[in-house]
């Protein structure tokens, strides 16, 4: 059983904004530190920014109505803890305490990440989806029913009938769809927001890939300041978490559909 939202829903919207935020301290500093929480909803959206570069408000207000349409910026962007800081002066470390785990994918959650794909080609609006061995729930914003159920027959169709979705229908919230990003591997932080240097995006995206290659969970730990983990030093794991986030093109892209 596993769930699945596309990127119009509101809650990828705000994990989009923060990752184009995150995308934007790249292009200022090649290893920049950077945290970034977004809520958004009904013609607002809250934009928290801890970071070591500083950040105009027009830039993000570019992104924000650029990914979530005509909504009011409300920012505060403060510089990161001089403490935390300290910590990846020198190398990469682990930059907080945490637990985390890789899976490999199902057939089940293969077969649902490609239909919420295929279907926000056509229909590139809020949707979220369920797939429950055959039973498969599809609810899809902006979009006749009859005509999602010819091309899906045997699903339950937007069993409310026809709706408008987004951010004036419900709120959207930093990393708060960690399932549909992560399927079974979800353990700890979330993925979106943040720089590399943090165990929460390089750690899970090194445990999911090992997962995917062994065809075995890995489970694995470590404390803020870590210099190696599962026997690699961070920076090596800090090395493929990166090369993930170029070959998909960036944080923004990854925040779309998250692992898979």
């Amino acid at each position: 059983m596993i769930e699945k939202v596309n990127p119009s829903h509101p809650d990828k919207l705000a994990d989009r904004v923060a990752g184009a935020i995150v995308d934007l301290a790249y292009t200022k500093n090649e290893r920049p530190k950077v945290a970034v929480e977004v809520l958004i909803g009904h013609g607002l959206a809250t934009v928290i920014i801890e970071s070591s570069e500083t950040f105009e408000h027009d830039e993000v207000d570019h992104i924000v109505k650029r990914i979530a349409g005509d909504v009011k910026l409300n920012l505060l962007s403060v510089q990161q803890d001089a403490h935390l800081s300290r910590n990846q002066r020198e190398q990469y470390r682990c930059g907080d305490n945490g637990i985390f785990k890789g899976v490999p994918l199902t057939d089940e959650e293969k077969e649902l990440s490609k239909i919420a794909r295929e279907l926000y080609e056509q229909y590139p609006h809020d949707g979220k989806f369920v797939l429950d061995k055959e039973k498969l729930i599809v609810c899809q914003s902006n979009a006749d029913t009859g005509d999602l159920q010819a091309i899906l027959p045997k699903a339950y169709i937007n069993p409310l009938g026809d709706w408008t979705g987004g951010t004036d229908v419900d709120t959207g919230c930093t990393n708060r769809k960690l399932g549909s990003d992560m399927a079974q591997s979800v353990t700890g932080g979330g993925l979106h927001g943040k720089d590399l240097s943090k165990a929460d995006v390089s750690v899970n995206i090194y445990a999911f890939l090992k997962a995917q290659e062994t065809g075995k969970v890995v489970e694995l730990s470590c404390a803020i300041g870590d210099k190696t983990i599962d026997g690699k030093p961070y920076d090596e794991i800090v090395k493929t978490a990166n090369l993930f986030i170029k070959n998909i093109g960036g944080f923004e892209k990854f925040a779309e559909w998250g692992l898979f």
